[in-house]
């Protein structure tokens, strides 16, 4: 039996999702897009799963598409019709990014090397980022006459700014994890030997807190940012109004009242 292309570990309320193609730098392929984000369905319809931390497998996050996918892959013989890549894109790259977006908890990447193109726009796509000091981003498009994808387009400009994005999209030079984080792309740069027990502690972090909260906080933050203010105030009203009535406000209202960790357990 072949290994699966997702390996899925739980860790109490953390669920780990590695990306499994090591000998492939973890690059991607239609099916295992189709079993990360089978993944991700089944870790949000698990109410025990309260985070969720995405690596890879081997010396690298991912490389991103697998340019030798049959979906993808340019037939070199004579007269032979091109392949249509957004046919991949509609039936693979945007259910994944727009699951990967609405999760109903949080999302945390451990990028342990390289992530480039798809694969680094996969990790942009998370909530929060870490990655070993050893890490890069590339966003390789440019190099073989395509745009960035994977969410790359929408993602790059509101984390760095439209003249850095250009520049990283254009260029398609080599982001070291130290300068990621200083742009702002990643979260931050750890040692390469402390990156997955942080990234799991910060996980395990993450499922401590009140995760309908967490989730709510990405959708408002997401929702603003094409909102004038006025709107973006009433949203946040709206928000607010529905997260009073849960049971994680007056349970961390109690606690803080009675000097006591508190114990959420809404999602």
């Amino acid at each position: 039996m072949s290994e699966p292309l997702i390996q899925i570990e739980p860790h109490g309320a953390v669920r780990l999702l590695r990306l499994n193609r090591p000998d492939a730098l973890n690059a991607f392929t239609a099916a295992m897009l189709g079993q990360l984000r089978q993944a991700l369905e089944a870790a949000a319809a698990d109410a025990t799963t309260r985070c969720v931390l995405i690596t890879g497998a081997g010396r690298a996050f991912s490389a991103g598409q697998d340019l030798a996918d049959p979906h993808v892959a340019p037939s070199r013989e004579p007269g032979a019709a091109p392949k249509d890549i957004g046919h991949m894109l509609d039936h693979y790259y945007i259910p994944l990014a727009l699951r990967l977006r609405s999760m109903p908890v949080p999302v945390v990447a451990a990028v342990n090397g390289v992530a480039a193109g798809a694969g680094a726009n996969l990790a942009f796509g998370c909530d929060l980022v870490l990655a070993a000091e050893s890490a890069s981003f590339i966003q390789a498009f440019s190099r073989i006459g395509l745009i960035p994808d994977c969410g790359g387009t929408w993602l790059l400009a509101r984390l760095v700014g439209r003249a850095k994005a250009l520049e990283l999209a254009l260029l398609g030079d080599k982001v070291k994890a130290a300068e990621a984080a200083a742009l702002g792309l990643i979260s931050r740069a750890l040692p390469d030997a402390e990156l997955m027990d942080a990234a799991m502690a910060l996980a395990q972090r993450l499922a401590a807190m009140p995760t309908r909260a967490l989730a709510e906080t990405r959708r408002a933050l997401d929702e603003a940012m094409r909102l004038d203010y006025e709107p973006a105030l009433k949203r946040e009203a709206a928000l607010q109004s529905q997260l009073g009535f849960s049971y994680d406000y007056l349970e961390g209202v109690a606690a803080f009242m009675d000097k006591r960790k508190p114990e959420f357990k809404d999602r």
